[in-house]
């Protein structure tokens, strides 16, 4: 049996951040800037505007742009996102990085992780044979997939290799849930937060940080999909409609992923290729 819900009651859920600050009217400083189109927010959340908006203490980037589906737009989007994301990333002498695409491939819109990761530059076969050019960094791969068809917590399985390999950096990449349509697709999120997958639809498997690792974790999310009851918020200015727990993606997802994750994949081989 349906029920009504007053959504005036309630702040619409949301992995993003940067939303999460604006639906809770929280008084934070916004670094903003712009390129070629593309607007760049940078966030310091702290110990205070931790608890209100119920997000890690420490820093987020949001990159923000129209159209991502044209090489130019592609190429623009990957430079941002390269430079942001070498502000995160601090890549010692023969440091491993482990790259890994959280998520569904079997989902369209929760396989961007996993694409993501089929694009890496896996390196470090090549380091162990000896044979790998120093202009290259140390770096592996995985997808360890979802706990519904695993049977095991993700972040169990990622700990597991940690320990086992004992990289320097890992990089996550997921996809989010967004609390506004205008964003969808068109938002990137960095942190040094870390991440917990499934959050974005209220399935939460375990959150998957420095401390839980005890490694340097960054996280690089873009929201694919919306709840069925912001849409509704949005396309017909109600308060009240019915609960449901149905998330919303567009038709054309499988086209906007491909794009998505070229791009991060792009960004992230850029970022972890050694200078000359």
């Amino acid at each position: 049996m349906k029920h009504e819900i007053d959504l005036s009651k309630y702040n619409l859920y949301t992995d993003l951040t940067l939303e999460r600050i604006e639906n809770n009217n929280a008084n934070i400083e916004l670094n903003i800037s712009k390129k070629n189109g593309i607007k760049i927010t940078k966030i310091y959340v702290d110990d205070i505007c931790s608890k209100i908006i119920n997000k890690s203490i420490g820093n987020y980037t949001t990159i923000e742009f129209k159209d991502i589906t044209d090489s130019n737009n592609q190429k623009n989007v990957t430079n941002v996102l390269y430079k942001e994301l070498c502000n995160y990333i601090n890549i010692k002498c023969n440091d491993l990085i482990l790259v890994i695409g959280l998520g569904n491939i079997d989902s369209t819109p929760d396989s961007l992780g996993p694409k993501v990761a089929d694009n890496i530059l896996v390196t470090n076969h090549i380091y162990e044979l000896g044979l790998l050019d120093s202009k290259y960094s140390r770096v592996c791969s995985i997808k360890p997939s979802v706990y519904a068809k695993t049977g095991i917590e993700t972040s169990t399985i990622i700990k597991s290799i940690v320990n086992s390999i004992k990289p320097n950096i890992v990089i996550l990449i997921d996809s989010l849930a967004s609390s506004s349509l205008d964003r969808l697709n068109k938002t990137i999120e960095i942190t040094d937060t870390g991440i917990s997958p499934g959050s974005g639809i209220g399935n939460n498997r375990g959150v998957i940080n420095k401390d839980k690792l005890g490694v340097d974790v960054i996280a690089i999310g873009v929201p694919t999909v919306v709840s069925a009851n912001t849409l509704v918020l949005e396309l017909t200015k109600c308060k009240k409609v019915k609960e449901n727990d149905l998330v919303v993606t567009p038709t054309e997802i499988d086209f906007l992923i491909e794009c998505l994750s070229k791009v991060i994949s792009n960004s992230i081989n850029k970022c972890l290729e050694k200078k000359k």
